[in-house]
């Protein structure tokens, strides 16, 4: 029983000067590592709705009849990437930031309606490129379908390079075909061409331990890469930084004793919809 006590200890021990080692070489590694040892903090957007103002605000919605109840309530933290950023607009450079959904591959556009875009998600599994982006953008800024006409003159390039274009965002069932005219294969799509995000909210650090921080779907790679190939040849990434956003579980027993959760928006107090609740 010592021995594996012991063993224990010299492993944890192992991991932690691991950790101390890379900090300067591999800052990536040491995060995974303190997350395994349960070290260190990290950021996240200022929680400004308890858990309690959630389910007294929310009582009549939640609890429907006197029979249900509410069981403890869990804080989640949720993964986004925050970018510092720059482009070209209107002949100006302008200088902002960006927050980035590490779960459904999504911008905010406001941290305090939480409003996000549509569709980029969908372009970061299906791998698009800048010269896809073309086509996307132009489609997006008729208001998510045009025809072939308007794609030719916008573009100003050969048919037979377009077609090219095209072909390949139909395979990837970014864009389908309906008469005459070509759309995002989204429901309400909304892509931006400006990669900025009102952040009216301040970061504070959270100590890992005891932290339930959720699973990325989406690295850093990726979503440079989107990002990259979404805003032009003239955007570039200055700086990023991993922050979380605090999400509360809110679990209710029902009569028959089975139980539903829901996620709840720790900034704003309004319910998560997203497709990455069902985690």
């Amino acid at each position: 029983m010592i021995m594996r006590w012991l063993l224990s200890l010299g492993i944890l021990s192992s991991l932690g000067f691991g950790a101390w080692k890379m900090s300067d070489q591999r800052p990536d590694l040491k995060a995974k590592v303190e997350d395994l040892l349960n070290l260190g903090s990290f950021h996240t957007l200022e929680l400004k709705y308890s858990a309690n103002q959630v389910m007294e605000n929310h009582r009549r919605e939640l609890l429907k009849s006197p029979r249900h109840k509410y069981l403890e309530p869990e804080l989640r933290f949720y993964p986004y990437l925050l970018m510092e950023v720059k482009y070209l607009f209107s002949e100006k450079t302008e200088e902002s930031v960006i927050l980035w959904d590490m779960c459904d591959g999504e911008m905010v556009l406001n941290t305090k309606t939480w409003a996000k875009t549509h569709g980029f998600g969908d372009c970061i599994k299906a791998n698009t490129d800048r010269h896809e982006f073309k086509i996307i953008n132009t489609i997006s800024k008729k208001g998510g379908s045009c025809d072939r006409e308007h794609l030719a003159k916008t573009l100003n390039i050969e048919t037979d390079v377009m077609d090219i274009w095209v072909d390949s965002l139909r395979r990837k069932k970014l864009i389908v075909q309906v008469g005459n005219k070509y759309r995002l294969h989204m429901e309400d799509p909304l892509m931006v061409s400006i990669p900025s995000t009102i952040v009216e909210e301040r970061l504070v650090t959270q100590s890992c331990k005891n932290s339930k921080k959720i699973s990325k779907r989406f690295n850093l790679s990726q979503v440079e890469k989107i990002s990259q190939s979404a805003f032009g040849i003239d955007f570039a990434i200055k700086h990023t930084k991993d922050v979380y956003l605090p999400v509360h579980c809110i679990v209710v027993q029902n009569p028959d004793g089975s139980v539903h959760s829901s996620l709840w928006n720790a900034l704003n107090g309004k319910r998560v919809s997203y497709s990455h609740s069902l985690d």
